[in-house]
């Protein structure tokens, strides 16, 4: 008895120190939903504290579980993982479901060479939505390096596949995917800048379909929130339900110490920089304290349904 009592009081003062940095730092709790998991898991924790997060979801490929077991097992208040793999592989399927059962609280972040009404990523929409996990997808056209393929093609026409998986929680990200808040898209950029012109699919798609959802994280999300600042209020206050913090963000320290976006040279603006901290800042500058709220914690809670 002496020793529950005593992990009950150990745990409690943690969970007091983590929300009390969170509370000191953006006035509440917050989730980055879209955190990798790094060879030294331990930086991960490094990160958050830095940054001032509560939770994240560690991104995890199936080939690292075990790490990420181990991590969220050490760091229990801090950490959930997800389950990432090929869908093309012939036991994706199976190890999907055998991650989701064994704990992972979401599918992604999917980003795999194939169109988004591939029977792959079809299969992709049925176990996300029969086990009820999000599934987290990354949307990109154009090349960050030299030679680099689209991933989930197709966007264009995605509204189909939303009407097809009703049951299915979508969560969006990457370049093509916010670059679309706007109805005027360039083909020679993967990051817009200027005026957002209105009438952008991901803007009516977020209003028109409850299944669809969006990460705010990397430089595609700062960006795209950044870049037109009145219209990014309007869009904040629409889709306030809608909107998922995640950062993406491969700084060491939470402070913008290290590499910034994996040394992504269109994503230079960011260098030397948390995207974590960035995005909150922005975010908190575009939404009322409750929205804030919402966007930071309550969203991604209840999207990725997280219990502790």
């Amino acid at each position: 008895m002496q020793r529950r009592s005593f992990l009950k009081t150990a745990l409690a003062a943690t969970a007091a120190q983590v929300f009390g940095q969170s509370e000191a730092m953006w006035g509440g709790p917050v989730l980055d939903t879209h955190l990798h998991l790094r060879r030294d898991a331990d930086s991960c924790f490094t990160h958050i504290q830095g940054c001032g997060v509560t939770k994240a979801v560690l991104l995890t490929q199936v080939e690292d579980e075990d790490r990420a077991r181990q991590e969220v097992q050490k760091h229990p208040l801090s950490f959930v993982r997800s389950v990432v793999t090929d869908p093309a592989r012939p036991d994706a399927a199976q190890a999907m479901r055998k991650a989701i059962g064994e704990g992972a609280v979401s599918v992604g972040e999917m980003k795999y060479h194939l169109a988004l009404d591939s029977p792959e990523m079809r299969r992709v929409y049925e176990i996300a939505a029969e086990r009820n996990v999000p599934v987290m997808m990354h949307i990109q056209n154009f090349p960050h390096f030299a030679g680099e393929r689209p991933y989930n093609t197709g966007y264009e026409h995605f509204d189909a596949i939303l009407r097809a998986y009703p049951k299915t929680n979508f969560l969006g990200h990457g370049d093509l995917f916010w670059a679309h808040i706007s109805a005027d898209v360039p083909t020679d950029r993967g990051y817009p800048s200027g005026a957002v012109k209105p009438g952008g699919l991901t803007d009516r798609w977020l209003s028109d379909f409850p299944n669809f959802y969006a990460d705010m994280s990397a430089n595609s999300g700062n960006n795209a929130l950044s870049r037109d600042p009145e219209f990014s209020r309007g869009f904040v206050g629409r889709h306030q339900d809608k909107l998922i913090f995640g950062s993406d963000c491969s700084c060491t320290d939470g402070h913008g110490g290290g590499v910034s976006q994996n040394n992504n040279p269109e994503a230079s603006r960011l260098n030397g920089k948390c995207v974590a901290r960035e995005t909150l800042a922005l975010s908190r500058q575009l939404a009322s304290p409750e929205v804030f709220r919402k966007i930071t914690w309550t969203n991604g809670v209840q999207l990725f349904r997280i219990t502790s």
